[in-house]
C-alpha cells in the first residue's frame, strides 16, 4: 500500500484489522482522508501522521485500542478540518499547540464537500474520469451520521471516551472555526477555559463526565448558535449563566451537585449569585472577563485624584495663589517661545 503515492483517500473503516498501522503509509504524502475507525488496530498513534501526511483534513481513529498520548506532531497538520480519537486508551494531556491548526482557527468553509477527480497517465496522455465526493460516518449531538454533500462544512474534534487528563487547554479557545468539540468521558481538571464564549461557530459542546470543576465561564452565553450542551458528571458549581439558550438544556447540568439556578430545581444563595459575578468587556481582553471590582476601584481612584487637587485648590489659599500664578507664568513663556520661533521663520 504505501506504493500508492498519489492515493488520496484511505477508507478502511469498520472492519477487523488489527495491529498497527503500516509505516509504509507515511509515502502517500497525499493522502487528504483517513479513516480506520471501527477496528481492532493498537499501538501508538504514530507520529508521521503530522510529519509526512501534511495534506491531511480528515483523521478518524476512533474505536480502536490506540493508547499512550496524542503526539505533539498533529499539530503540524494546519489543513486538519476533522479529528476523531474517540474510543481508545489515549492518555496524557490535549497538546497546547493545536491552535496551530490553521483552518479549524478560521471561520467559513471552501466547500460544502470533498471532491476528488480520478485521473491516471497512459503513455504521454493523462485521462481524467468521474469526480468522487469523500464520505465520514461522525457522532453529532450523540448520534452516528454519514455525511458527504456536507463533509466540506464539518469542524470537529473528538477525544471523548479516553484517559485524558489535565486541563483543557485554553489554546483551543483560538480553533473558533470549531462546529463541533466533544471531549466527554475523559479525566479532564481544572475549570472551562474562561474564552470558551470566543467559540461562536459552535453547534455541539460536550464536556460531560470528567472532573472540571469551578463555575461556568458567564461568556459561554456568547455562543448564539449553540444547539447541544452538556456538562453533567463534573464538578461544577456556583450559578448558571443566564442567556440564549442555556436555560433550555434541562440536561445538561446534572450531576453537578454544586450548581443551582435555571434550569436546575436549586435556587442558589445570595452568596453564590454574587460570587465572580463579572461583566463582559471586548475578547482581546486577557482573559475576557473585567470584575465589578475593577470599576469601583477604577471609580474610587478617580473620586479621590480629583478631590485630591481640586479640593487642596478650593480650601487652601497660598496653594491656589500660587497655582495660578504658575499657570500664568507657563502660558507667558510659551507665549514668548511661540513668537521666537514665528519670527525666526519669517526671516528665513
Amino acid at each position: 500500500m504505501g506504493h500508492l503515492i498519489s492515493i488520496e483517500t484511505l477508507n478502511l473503516n469498520n472492519n477487523r484489522f488489527v495491529g498497527e498501522l503500516p509505516s509504509r503509509l507515511k509515502n502517500c504524502e497525499q493522502l487528504i482522508l483517513v479513516d480506520v475507525g471501527e477496528n481492532k488496530l493498537s499501538g501508538l498513534i504514530p507520529v508521521w501522521l503530522g510529519e509526512n501526511l501534511l495534506n491531511l483534513v480528515i483523521i478518524i481513529l476512533r474505536s480502536n485500542q490506540f493508547y499512550r498520548s496524542i503526539p505533539p506532531q498533529l499539530c503540524h497538520l494546519k489543513q486538519l478540518q476533522i479529528l476523531d480519537l474517540s474510543m481508545n486508551n489515549i492518555s496524557g494531556t490535549i497538546p497546547k499547540c493545536l491552535n496551530n491548526w490553521t483552518t479549524l482557527a478560521q471561520k467559513g468553509h471552501s466547500s460544502p464537500s470533498i471532491t476528488h477527480i480520478n485521473s491516471f497517465q497512459l503513455g504521454e496522455s493523462s485521462f481524467y474520469g468521474l469526480p468522487y465526493d469523500d464520505e465520514a460516518t461522525l457522532t453529532w449531538k450523540g448520534v452516528r451520521s454519514k455525511y458527504q454533500s456536507t463533509l466540506g462544512l464539518v469542524k470537529s474534534i473528538d477525544l471523548s471516551s479516553n484517559m485524558l487528563s489535565g486541563e483543557i487547554p485554553t489554546e483551543i479557545t483560538y480553533l473558533v472555526g470549531l462546529v463541533s468539540l466533544n471531549l466527554s468521558r475523559n479525566r479532564l481538571t481544572g475549570q472551562i477555559p474562561s474564552r470558551i464564549g470566543n467559540l461562536q461557530e459552535l453547534d455541539s459542546l460536550d464536556l460531560s463526565g470528567n472532573q472540571i470543576n469551578g463555575r461556568i465561564p458567564i461568556n459561554i452565553s456568547r455562543i448564539y448558535r449553540i444547539g447541544y450542551l452538556d456538562l453533567s458528571q463534573n464538578n461544577l458549581s456556583g450559578k448558571i449563566p443566564i442567556g440564549n439558550q442555556l436555560q433550555t438544556f434541562d440536561s445538561a447540568y446534572g450531576g453537578n451537585p454544586q450548581l443551582c439556578g435555571e434550569p436546575l430545581p436549586r435556587t442558589c444563595s445570595e452568596e453564590e449569585k454574587g460570587l465572580g459575578q463579572s461583566v463582559l468587556v471586548n475578547e482581546d481582553d486577557k482573559d475576557g472577563l473585567i470584575t465589578q471590582g475593577f470599576y469601583i476601584s477604577m471609580g474610587l481612584g478617580f473620586a479621590v485624584g480629583f478631590w485630591g487637587v481640586c479640593g487642596t485648590l478650593l480650601l487652601n489659599m497660598s496653594c491656589r495663589y500660587t497655582y495660578f500664578n504658575f499657570l500664568t507664568f507657563l502660558n507667558d513663556w510659551l507665549y514668548v517661545k511661540a513668537e521666537i520661533i514665528r519670527q525666526r521663520i519669517l526671516n528665513k
